[in-house]
């Protein structure tokens, strides 16, 4: 009789398990798709619309209005619930792009001069340009704060369009858009922390330079645990909060501190790692979907730990973080910052902030990218990418207008509190359209499909 509970159970535990899996699997299906992180985004942009524009509305903003208060009497930190969003959960964004920045500059498509010199220029162009087109049309007053928001890419929309076209569009030029965009976004970054501070206080920016000091000295003596680096950074992040300086900043600042190096020594850990596979295949390969014996466990645990040990506390944040941000932080954003009534005007003056954004991003973006890149590689301090022609690359550029996630953020910054803020949005909104639009449109004419060719790929 045990021995029939026990295949009894072992059997329905498999197909519980069967169970569980075949309704998961769609969902981590979508998760790996490349289009996954736009759409997540997408939607979470289109239900904001959907609510600012409903009998809900005022509802919405009432609720990002909303006083939350996190700590305990004198010492809790009180903000409206659009805030927490944009100040604390996009600090995890911020963070994640300082860890992009730092992995591309040691090991990426920024690692070397000559690979670094094209996108570093084209981002230049591609940030310069609109802002002087945007303050040629917006010169005074209180509309001209608006200069900085058509400057950044939006590297999760951008990139989404990419796979879009899939074999059409060279790995080459996926790569440039990618560095062009993390570039881009480091701009970006200085601008808010330059440009968008009302004020400082001296003190709490000590106490963050001193904090970040002492995360410097953390990673140069080999101190790997997350867990420090978190209570640090938290604490970087209310110094700087207090300090004046956006937050942000910290979240860039303390990804740059995080370590890159590994525990692995090459030769010593491929024979640990066989040594491992043999105990493992000793104890009998497992089948169907059954709880390992504790043997193999162990091994098992102990071939994880291996492997964890060979990639970098930077790659172990970068892959934890990721998800996400994609999945949660960033769809939290479009959410609470993309919602825009589509009735009514804005406050006098409006009407140019829009009309300066959609040419910033649809019409600076292009020229800018375009031209520093054109200047760079005839100049000879930049090559093209391999296989690429200038058609291509024009398209590349025009995708580079769609600048949904920073733009808002910019946005935030410049027009808080006023009219003028839902006209950026709405410039924002139809700026990145355009952009998005057409810059298919010329990479679809820049490269026809082949014969038989399925364009939509994961």
């Amino acid at each position: 009789m045990k021995s029939f509970r026990t295949s009894h159970q072992d059997s329905s535990d498999g197909e519980d398990e069967q169970l569980i899996d075949q309704i998961t699997r769609p969902l981590r299906t979508f998760a790996q798709h490349r289009l996954s992180g736009g759409i997540v985004l997408l939607c979470g942009a289109v239900l904001a619309m959907v609510l600012a524009n409903s009998p809900w509305a005022d509802r919405y903003h009432k609720v990002l209005q909303t006083t939350l208060s996190i700590g305990i009497g004198d010492a809790a930190l009180s903000k409206p619930l659009l805030l927490w969003v944009n100040d604390g959960l996009m600090g995890f964004f911020f963070f994640v792009v300082g860890l992009e920045i730092k992995r591309e500059f040691l090991a990426g498509s920024l690692a070397t001069r000559r690979k670094a010199t094209l996108p570093i220029v084209a981002a230049l162009g591609g940030m310069v340009v609109p802002a002087l087109v945007y303050y040629a049309l917006n010169p005074v007053g209180l509309e001209s704060r608006g200069w900085g928001i058509p400057m950044a890419t939006d590297i999760a929309f951008a990139l989404g369009v990419l796979a879009l076209l899939g074999d059409r569009v060279r790995v080459e030029l996926k790569v440039f858009l990618t560095a062009l965009a993390i570039v881009d976004d480091m701009g970006a970054i200085l601008v808010i922390a330059i440009f968008y501070t009302e004020k400082i206080v001296l003190v709490s920016l000590v106490l963050a330079a001193v904090l970040l000091a002492i995360s410097i000295c953390a990673n140069a003596i080999g101190v790997s645990s997350p867990v420090v680096y978190f209570i640090l950074g938290t604490l970087i992040w209310l110094a700087f909060l207090q300090s004046g300086v956006h937050a942000t900043l910290a979240a860039v600042l303390m990804a740059f501190t995080i370590p890159a190096r590994t525990r692995l020594d090459g030769e010593p850990m491929l024979r640990r790692l066989e040594s491992l596979m043999i105990a493992f295949r000793a104890g009998g390969v497992p089948r169907g979907h059954h709880l390992l014996p504790t043997d193999q466990h162990h091994v098992v645990e102990a071939m994880a730990e291996a492997l964890n040990d060979a990639r970098a506390p930077l790659q172990r944040l970068e892959n934890f973080l990721l998800p996400v941000v994609t999945f949660l932080v960033l769809p939290l954003f479009a959410l609470a910052n993309a919602g825009v009534s589509l009735e009514g005007q804005g406050q006098h003056g409006g009407e140019t902030v829009a009309t300066g954004i959609v040419a910033g991003l649809f019409l600076g973006k292009q020229v800018g990218i375009f031209s520093f890149s054109w200047l760079a590689v005839r100049a000879g301090i930049a090559d093209l990418p391999p296989g690429v022609s200038w058609a291509p690359l024009y398209g590349v550029a025009v995708l580079g207008g769609i600048g949904f996630t920073m733009s808002l953020f910019v946005a935030s910054l410049a027009f808080p509190d006023l009219d003028l803020g839902i006209e950026a949005k709405r410039g924002i909104m139809v700026g990145s359209l355009l952009s998005g639009l057409v810059g298919v449109a010329v990479l679809l004419w820049a490269r026809p499909p082949k014969p038989n060719q399925i364009v939509f790929t994961q």
